[in-house]
């Protein structure tokens, strides 16, 4: 019985031993069964859940035309419009070496700023250089903007840039007209459909002599000022001395800490005389390029010595190959051994636009008359 029990014992013991070994090899399985199904769980919430067989495939979104891209007209909007102003040129498009677009406004406003600032100008976009010489005129560009519509501010139609001027000044029937009775007064202003309607009704021609005189009279003021000049000018061409030349006017800068540029001609003779015209920016404001408003002033100094002394009339005009809009005015001075430099007075040119075209410029070129007064 003994052995029997040994024998069971020893058949009991030996499989207790090896449950031992299943169940360490089991709870192995088990984990890699758990990190397996950790996986799963991961990769199945990468990749999403998965698609039921019956439910068909995505379709791809169609292309709508006119949709989020927008209209044709918008996405060239933002290829061709200006680089500086991001707005469409109206005339001349210029490019950089890399192809950058300009309108021709922006273009010389950049090149008189590096004049102004004493810098070379670069592009906005790639800063490479820019000058006359170095861009030029994309004529494709400007044909096609020629071609997008634009809309009218009085009708709000759409027609090509191209013909929009024309429409807006003859065709348009809501464009702003005046009265043909302005002349002596009326002050209607209304689009141009009306313009029958309300002539028709207009009380400006009935109104006495009296009323209309003070309204002639204010008239008659703007257009003496314009004889004025008109008579004085061929007043001065029946002067005996008259001379006139062409000036160059040349960029310099000052000796200051913070330099400012000035022009400054060569010498030149006229009437038997040497004469020099020099010329600064905004009377030598300290910061000219960051004023919106920009103005030219020159003066007359005469060079040489004179025993006698010497009354002149003296007018600035553009040059010959200039297409800057200068309104001549007449200036006098009485030249002499103490006064041979007169005031600095303004240039007449119409406003900022003309004066960065000379800003712009390598050199500015002009026409000078002296007319030399006989006592």
């Amino acid at each position: 019985m003994s052995s029997l029990d040994e024998r069971d014992g020893g058949v009991v013991a030996a499989p207790s031993s090896s449950s031992a070994g299943l169940g360490v090899v089991g709870a192995a399985v088990e984990a890699v069964a758990a990190v397996a199904a950790m996986q799963d769980e991961v990769g199945s919430r990468r990749e999403g859940p998965e698609p039921d067989p019956d439910d068909e495939p995505p379709k791809k979104k169609a292309r709508v035309p006119g949709g989020e891209s927008g209209k044709l007209e918008e996405r060239l909007y933002s290829v061709l419009c200006c680089t500086v102003c991001l707005d469409l040129p109206k005339a001349s498009v210029y490019q950089c070496t890399n192809g950058h677009l300009m309108c021709a406004g922006c273009f010389i406003h950049l090149l008189a700023d590096s004049r102004l600032k004493e810098e070379q100008a670069t592009c906005p976009n790639c800063r490479c250089e820019i000058s006359k010489n170095l861009c030029c005129r994309n004529l494709a560009v400007e044909k096609a903007v020629s071609e997008l519509p634009t809309e009218c501010t009085f009708c709000l139609k759409q027609f090509p840039r191209s013909s929009l001027e024309r429409h807006q000044k003859e065709e348009c029937q809501d464009r702003v007209t005046q009265c043909k009775y302005k002349r002596i007064g009326c002050p209607w202003q209304g689009p141009f459909h009306e313009l029958p309607a309300h002539e028709s009704e207009c009380s400006h021609p009935t109104k006495t002599g009296t009323e209309l005189m003070g309204i002639l009279g204010e008239m008659d003021q703007s257009h003496r000022r314009d004889m004025q000049l008109y008579n004085g000018i061929f007043s001065l061409l029946c002067y005996e001395k008259i001379g006139f030349t062409e000036v160059q006017f040349r960029p310099y800068r000052t000796d200051d800490f913070i330099t400012r540029l000035y022009y400054e001609t060569p010498r030149f003779t006229v009437l038997n005389q040497t004469w020099v015209l020099k010329a600064r920016v905004n009377d030598s404001e300290r910061n000219p390029n960051l004023s919106c408003k920009r103005t030219l002033s020159f003066q007359l100094i005469l060079k040489s010595k004179v025993n006698s002394a010497l009354e002149c009339s003296f007018l600035l005009l553009k040059g010959p190959y200039d297409d800057v809009r200068i309104k001549p005015v007449i200036h006098h001075h009485c030249f002499s051994n103490d006064t041979n430099e007169t005031e600095y007075v303004l240039l007449p040119i119409s406003d900022s636009v003309e004066c960065n075209k000379l800003l712009a410029a390598k050199n500015i070129n002009l026409r000078l008359f002296i007319f030399q007064v006989q006592k």
